[in-house]
């Protein structure tokens, strides 16, 4: 018995001498936040932004003046301690403790980063203000505002690698999450004011669900998600953690985000110890908004109440094309220089009436009505013509002649008195020479020939109306009407044009007996070279002598189907099967016509023409 009260005593007594041991234990676990230490930081993307850049930006250059003093004088350097009791001194709400990670990115900002944090400062003139009254509208801690500081380098435009945009760097999801509005025309992240109405809300929300302001920022930068699986990889209450307790169980990136959360609002207070002064405000930029309910170009509003384009851009981000889609059902905020408020009011009309017509939304459209007869006929010919450069085994298509509407006229007459004239361009001619030939512009030249570039190419056929007197003084070939269309077969994509060549020679024949008995008296010979001129190709040239593609090559040596104008062409020799084409070409329309296609070859045999 007074064996075991002996054992009994010695157990107290361990007990007790164990206890100082327990409670120093404790109190390491508690000060974790400033102990802890980290050698793998990840700085942000916010962090490597080019501060050139951000000092260039239309505000900064415009409205300021940048104090060069953290060029000239280096980083006074603070000890742990003083550091630690500057973060205490600070009136916030939301702990701020001191930890070797923090004393990291508050080095980075005072020493590599001091051009950063001086333009930082003087954009916290014109930021920081919206900052804070959404965040006193949801009743939020003031300190919040320097999140945006390290999400985004206070750039409305900044755009993460993940897609996270604006100034609180929200993703997409989110963004809609939260009712912003995001389209091609419209960036509601971008919004300064509209997004710090949805940040301060979230981050509302976000501190209901955790209890704890740290895990609230923590979950801004990674999710709720995230943060709760790493509250159950920690393990016992959830409720007694914090962000320093879960650090290790968190993603690299956001282990650094409540530190840099601390270490801007040490920098963006304690500047002026490190020799860093702000960029100096040269005039106070003093805004207002005003609902718009139409829809108008930011150049509308530029020129007429002379602001600069970049400065409503700066004013305004979330309008991604220089666009207020602005309706009676959906109205925009638009963010003016207050002095310009009230001329915007005063002017609207002359806003909206600014070159409406280039700016205006076209509603409707409607196709252009049919060509006329002699239109028709030369987009005919042109076709034939890019059919026969494309050769002779070239695959042919159906094409199918649609309606379109009348050329509209250069000068927007009724088109009394004007021709339409066929043009061919001669080399060294361009667009803008033939529309001054002709006294029009380039884009009618361009609509009436369906034109897409600037382009021409040498011996190309272009459909032009101008006045009779310029048509005649040019000398160019008035277009006849004529009925013609496409079949899908090559003879019948030919066949108008020859049709129509036919008529022109039976006409002249018909009005011309002299001519006539001329040509039974002697038929011209086949000649025995030709000149190419511009335009020509082998396909054309072969068949205005009846012979073949391959016999011209054959005749000239020619592996290519490259011509150059001015060069010389040997026509093959005629032979049995040549003989026949090349005599059909030459006596066409003539009375021996018939009997020279009906030549028999020496077998006796009629040989087949070939199609």
């Amino acid at each position: 018995m007074n064996m075991r009260i002996s054992y009994i005593s010695l157990a107290l007594a361990a007990l007790v001498s164990a206890l100082p041991a327990q409670a120093d234990n404790a109190k390491s676990v508690l000060d974790i936040k400033e102990s802890i230490t980290d050698s793998n930081i990840v700085y942000p993307e916010s962090y490597e932004q080019d501060t050139q850049k951000l000092l260039e930006r239309w505000y900064l250059k415009n409205y300021t003046a940048t104090d060069e003093r953290y060029k000239t004088q280096g980083d006074v350097n603070a000890d742990d301690e003083t550091i630690k009791k500057r973060l205490s001194q600070l009136n916030t709400v939301i702990e701020l403790p001191y930890n070797q990670i923090v004393r990291s990115y508050i080095d980075r900002y005072v020493r590599k980063g001091r051009a950063q944090v001086a333009a930082l400062l003087g954009l916290s003139h014109y930021y920081m203000p919206i900052f804070e009254q959404a965040l006193e509208e949801q009743g939020l801690p003031l300190e919040l505002k320097y999140l945006p500081v390290i999400e985004s380098g206070l750039n409305p435009n900044a755009v993460s690698k993940h897609g996270a945009t604006g100034l609180w760097q929200f993703m997409l999801a989110t963004g809609k999450g939260l009712d912003l509005e995001v389209s091609s025309l419209v960036d509601e992240r971008r919004d300064p004011y509209a997004s710090s109405k949805k940040a301060a809300k979230y981050l509302k929300d976000l501190y209901s669900t955790y209890k704890d302001w740290s895990l609230a920022i923590a979950a801004y930068n990674c999710g709720p998600g995230t943060v709760n699986k790493a509250l159950r990889r920690a393990g016992a209450d959830a409720s007694t953690h914090d962000f320093w307790a879960i650090y290790y169980y968190l993603p690299t990136e956001t282990r650094g985000y409540v530190p840099m959360f601390i270490a801007a609002n040490y920098v963006m207070n304690y500047y002026p110890y490190h020799n860093i002064s702000p960029v100096l405000a040269t005039k106070p930029l003093i805004t207002d908004t005003i609902m718009v309910s139409e829809r108008v170009h930011f150049n509308q509003i530029s020129k007429v109440l002379d602001i600069p384009i970049d400065e409503l851009r700066v004013l305004n981000p979330q309008f991604r094309a220089d666009i207020i889609p602005g309706r009676p059902e959906r109205m925009y905020t638009l963010v003016l220089p207050s002095q310009q408020i009230q001329a915007y009011i005063m002017s609207q009309d002359d806003i909206l009436a600014y070159e409406a017509e280039k700016y205006a939304q076209r509603l409707e459209v409607e196709p252009g009505e049919s060509p006329t007869a002699a239109e028709t006929a030369e987009i005919n010919s042109e076709a034939e013509r890019e059919l026969a450069q494309l050769g002779d085994d070239a695959p042919l298509e159906q094409a199918v002649v649609q309606e379109h509407a009348p050329v509209r006229r250069s000068g927007g007459g009724d088109g009394k008195g004007n021709k339409t004239v066929s043009h061919k361009v001669e080399p060294g001619e361009t667009l803008a020479s033939i529309a001054k030939k002709y006294s029009v512009s380039t884009q009618d030249i361009k609509t009436w020939n369906n034109l897409k570039r600037n382009s021409l190419r040498t011996g190309q056929m272009l459909r032009i109306t101008t006045t009779s007197a310029i048509a005649d003084a040019s000398g160019s070939r008035e277009v006849a009407p004529a009925k013609t269309s496409y079949s899908p077969k090559q003879q019948d994509w030919k066949s108008d044009a020859a049709k129509a060549t036919a008529s022109s020679k039976k006409n002249t024949k018909n009005t011309s007996e002299p001519a006539k008995k001329s040509k039974k008296k002697a038929e011209p010979a086949t000649p025995k070279s030709h000149s190419v001129k511009s335009g020509e190709n082998l396909t054309t040239i072969a068949k205005k002598y009846g012979t073949t593609v391959s016999e011209l090559k054959k005749a000239n040596g020619m592996e290519g189907d490259n011509l150059r104008p001015g060069q010389e062409l040997k026509l093959p020799v005629k032979g049995k099967a040549t003989s026949k084409r090349a005599t059909k070409a030459t006596a066409k329309g003539g009375k021996n016509t018939k009997a020279k296609s009906g030549a028999t070859s020496k077998n006796g045999k009629k040989s087949r023409k070939k199609r």
